[in-house]
């Protein structure tokens, strides 16, 4: 049961919280119009996009980045408050241990964690992704970088598809062939001079001027098509020629792992970035917890700099934490240790200093 003391820090905490994100959005924002004053005026996106679309879509993306750190700000705002006006001394000598006084800060982060989950896997994704589609429209940034020329792309673990070129335009492709293999053995090469994606309650590709081989052993088997078409049902559709810079962040979590499962079931193994996106977004919520015990045990004693050192320390620390963050996702990136391992590496270092830093503080 939360009693009063609990309501009291609680109320404490989230007051402070919110108030730095009101805080911080209106910095960034300025900060932000600023730099892209210039974009605006030269582009046709009207005032009621920028103020209605970009800009709420952009204190999305950028909240989303600081929320843990805006955490620990609020943290040792209110705390070294407290513990300047001795509250906190007067707490603990009252009877009450230092864990219990830490019941209502975890609580609250509790909460926090609930509301990023939520934002992280579903709300900032929605917001990134029309932010990116309005720049792409008005200021003609994260163009499509989807490969269209010489192109192999696994459509199942013993399928393979090539094309020389695809046209984005009408969904066409030349020089088109489909390799199919078994017990690591070719046994059957489709070729056309051109393919087309149709469309319709059943997509599939018609395949014009074809030859089709099979092969059995030494036994092989040739059919022409001439001028008739053929009809195929593959697991490839025009979007899977769609690629845009950092496309990942602008997926829901299950948009993520019905991309992942797509991939996996192809057999391909572009889709890395992916997995670390999915991967930051399960452990990061968690870090809320980790800054929060940190920010306690930094702020809830008094020091002879006052609360401007315990908020520069605090600003140095969240610091910290983005850029091994961003650090972890960059290693993480290239195959050399595993995903999760690799993007909960900034949790497993920060939680042990928030262990050290705790069991100081109840010295």
């Amino acid at each position: 049961m939360l009693k009063k003391l609990d309501w009291y820090i609680i109320g404490k905490f989230l007051r402070t919280f919110f108030f730095t994100v009101l805080i911080f959005s209106m910095v960034s924002l300025i900060i932000d119009f600023s730099e892209k004053i210039e974009r605006f005026i030269e582009s046709d996106i009207s005032k009621m996009e920028i103020a209605f679309e970009y800009f709420p879509t952009f204190l999305l993306f950028i909240l989303g980045f600081l929320w843990p750190m805006l955490t620990l700000i609020a943290v040792i705002f209110f705390t070294g408050r407290m513990a300047n006006n001795s509250e906190i001394i007067s707490i603990l000598n009252a009877g009450v241990s230092f864990w219990r006084f830490l019941r209502p800060y975890l609580v609250s982060a509790a909460f926090l964690s609930l509301l990023y989950i939520v934002g992280i896997h579903y709300v900032i994704p929605w917001g990134n992704a029309h932010r990116t589609n309005l720049e792409r429209v008005y200021f003609n940034r994260n163009r499509d970088v989807g490969k269209t020329q010489n192109v192999h792309m696994f459509v199942a673990p013993n399928t393979k598809v090539f094309m020389t070129h695809f046209s984005k335009r009408d969904s066409s492709a030349r020089n088109f062939r489909i390799e199919y293999f078994q017990e690591n053995e070719l046994r059957s090469l489709t070729k056309a001079r051109s393919a087309r994606y149709i469309h319709g309650d059943t997509s599939f590709w018609q395949l014009s001027n074809y030859e089709i081989r099979t092969f059995d052993g030494e036994d092989e088997t040739l059919e022409l098509g001439g001028r008739r078409t053929l009809d195929t049902v593959l697991n490839l559709n025009p979007t899977d020629f769609i690629e845009y810079g950092n496309q990942q962040s602008a997926m829901s979590t299950p948009e993520l792992l019905a991309y992942l499962r797509k991939q996996k079931e192809r057999g391909s193994g572009n889709f890395r970035r992916y997995e670390v996106e999915l991967a930051r977004r399960t452990a990061e919520p968690f870090t809320i917890f980790i800054l929060t015990l940190i920010g306690v045990a930094v702020a809830g004693r008094k020091t002879r700099g006052g609360m401007g050192v315990q908020l520069a320390l605090g600003i140095f620390i969240g610091a910290l934490f983005v850029f091994l963050s961003r650090f972890a996702s960059t290693i993480t990136a290239s195959p050399v240790i595993p995903v999760y391992l690799g993007m909960w590496m900034p949790n497993i270092i920060f939680f042990a200093a928030a262990m050290y830093f705790v069991a100081k503080a109840q010295r």
